[in-house]
């Protein structure tokens, strides 16, 4: 008779039972209303990180040529930098010279 009220507590207890989704993880707590504690805990199925290694593989590939393509860019604009820098004070001294409005611009402690 024992093991009949055994089992029958047991019934009664997996009646008051129920799963609550957890937010932050999105894991699944089973929880016994009567104990008030967590009986199971589930974690979500994860999907792996990297599904296809072969195609990791080759966006790694092409992230070091494009890598490449943007230093090579880089390079080159900082070489020509100086000669842009050069031909625009060229220009600006050239219309400075050809400037001939009198006196020169006030400086701020001129104001004073």
């Amino acid at each position: 008779m024992t093991a009949v009220r055994y089992d029958s507590v047991m019934a009664q207890s997996k009646s008051e039972l129920f799963d609550v989704l957890c937010p932050c993880c999105g894991s699944t707590l089973q929880i016994d209303a009567e104990l008030q504690i967590v009986i199971q805990h589930r974690e979500p199925e994860k999907k792996p990180a990297i599904e296809d290694l072969h195609a990791a593989v080759q966006q790694l590939k092409g992230d070091a040529e494009r890598r490449n393509d943007i230093f090579e860019k880089s390079f080159a604009s900082h070489l020509s930098s100086g000669k842009v820098r050069e031909k625009k004070f060229e220009e600006l001294l050239k219309q400075a010279k050809e400037d001939k409005s009198g006196e020169p611009p006030k400086r701020a402690f001129d104001f004073e």
